[in-house]
């Protein structure tokens, strides 16, 4: 362990611990003690407010009426802290309540002048592909505030023009293909259901909850798949599989082998869903299964040829 990872380290230790002695930091690290010395006197000048117990069982004590010393971050660590927070910048709205630039300002005001200018620098040559959201979903923190509190809610949606209203428990929010959704349980039916945010016009939170957390994400997939649904294997070449793992969904999963092929299942009505996705494949598809998913790929196909061959 590097001398700036063990003191970091060592920081989280003792801010935890009231008293502490040389042993504990040498039994600990694996250090021996004039190392152990040393590190303490590094810390002092950190900042961390450390006093000694002279005597026979002498002692290291922290002061607990004082601000404890910042955790000090390693450059990598800034550089990956950094394009973490960059990434928010895609987001229209996010279920934080925050704004990207003051976040940026206040994590500069934390760094050196040198840091700064190695990390504007890095900006420049170190890019991160994300899907930029242009819609925004105004009710993403109370649909997390929701799911924290194990809550139902009354949800009003709009899709196709058409308003309708939903007893939902919600527990997982996802940001996919430049949208957030928010997955739920719909309480009159008991039918999972995958809410696109920004189409959410309402939420009013109740106090009753019908489901713990995990008892939801445990039986997501089971509560999604019904009773008629049916069963998809589409085979594509091997190097198409990137396009898999960048979009695929929780009911699709890949088998590579003497083949690579796709495995899921999809319910009635998502058919077009279902044969949309698999177009994004293009020649790379060998073969599909079941006949009635190939053909309405087909039917699409044609669809759009015929579209194109108006223009």
């Amino acid at each position: 362990m590097k001398k700036s990872e063990r003191l970091n380290d060592m920081i989280r230790y003792l801010n935890s611990r009231e008293f502490f002695n040389l042993n504990d930091l040498m039994d600990k690290y694996h250090i021996s003690k004039s190392t152990a010395l040393r590190d303490i006197s590094s810390l002092e000048q950190f900042g961390m407010p450390i006093f000694s117990e002279h005597g026979r069982h002498g002692r290291y004590g922290i002061l607990k009426n004082r601000l404890l010393s910042p955790i000090i971050f390693t450059m990598d660590e800034v550089y990956a802290l950094y394009f973490a927070m960059l990434t928010l910048e895609a987001y229209q709205s996010t279920p934080f309540h925050l704004s990207v630039n003051q976040l940026n300002e206040k994590f500069e005001h934390c760094l050196s002048k040198i840091q700064i200018n190695q990390i504007h620098k890095m900006k420049k040559v170190l890019q991160f592909e994300t899907y930029q959201h242009n819609h925004v979903s105004r009710y993403l923190d109370k649909i997390l505030t929701s799911i924290l509190n194990e809550s139902t809610c009354k949800v009003k949606y709009v899709k196709n023009n058409q308003k309708k209203s939903y007893y939902i428990q919600f527990f997982k929010i996802s940001a996919k293909f430049g949208q957030w959704y928010a997955t739920g349980i719909e309480l009159h039916t008991n039918k999972y259901r995958v809410f696109r945010c920004d189409r959410i016009t309402l939420i009013e939170e109740e106090n009753n909850s019908r489901f713990s957390i995990d008892e939801l994400l445990s039986r997501s997939l089971e509560m999604y798949q019904t009773e008629k649904s049916i069963d998809f294997e589409v085979e594509i070449v091997e190097q198409a599989k990137d396009i898999f793992y960048k979009e695929h969904y929780p009911s699709m999963k890949i088998e590579n082998g003497d083949k690579t092929v796709i495995k899921g299942f999809y319910n009635p009505g998502e058919e077009e869903f279902i044969a949309h996705y698999f177009m994004r494949y293009g020649h790379y598809v060998r073969s599909v299964k079941p006949e009635s998913l190939k053909q309405i790929i087909k039917d699409r196909v044609e669809h759009l040829l015929n579209h194109y061959q108006k223009l």
